[in-house]
């Protein structure tokens, strides 16, 4: 049975590759899990239509990342947060805190899971953090944690 890859399968195709596979293998797995589609004509042209699709849409999206890190380059963030003795913090800072940061005070959205913080962060001071916001595209902000006025 030949068969259309709509998406990349482990040991046997790539999307968009047209393969022969074994009947059952193709009616029983393939088909029903949505991973291949038969290859009759009318199906290859949807096939390539729907993958010329997802590259324009994946073009995109990785265009508007690298503005986004462009944006981003080269700025900084100052968070406030309570402090004890020797400049450590009472609770931490996250992403979760430096995303919300961001959208505060640059009104740029970041998703947290974006945000590589290695651990937590309990000091004041300065911290460059990455953010990872494709494959190949990292940038580095400056994050300022500052003791909070207590009255």
């Amino acid at each position: 049975m030949q068969v259309i890859f709509l998406e990349d399968v482990p040991n046997f195709g790539k999307a968009g590759q047209i393969k022969e596979v074994a009947d059952g293998y193709g009616r029983n797995y393939l088909i029903p899990r949505k991973l291949a589609a038969p290859a009759r004509p009318q199906d290859i042209k949807d096939v390539e239509a729907q993958i010329k699709a997802r590259a324009r849409q994946a073009a995109k999206t990785e265009a508007e990342m690298k503005v986004l890190a462009a944006m981003l380059e080269g700025k900084g963030i100052t968070l406030k947060a309570r402090a004890g003795q020797q400049e450590r913090l009472y609770g931490s800072i996250t992403a979760a805190d430096i995303s919300a940061g961001l959208e505060t005070g640059l009104s740029i959205t970041v998703d947290k899971r974006k945000i590589e913080l290695a651990e937590p962060i309990h000091q004041l001071g300065a911290y460059d953090v990455p953010i990872r916001l494709g494959k190949d595209i990292v940038t580095t902000i400056k994050v300022t944690i500052v003791a909070e006025e207590t009255t």
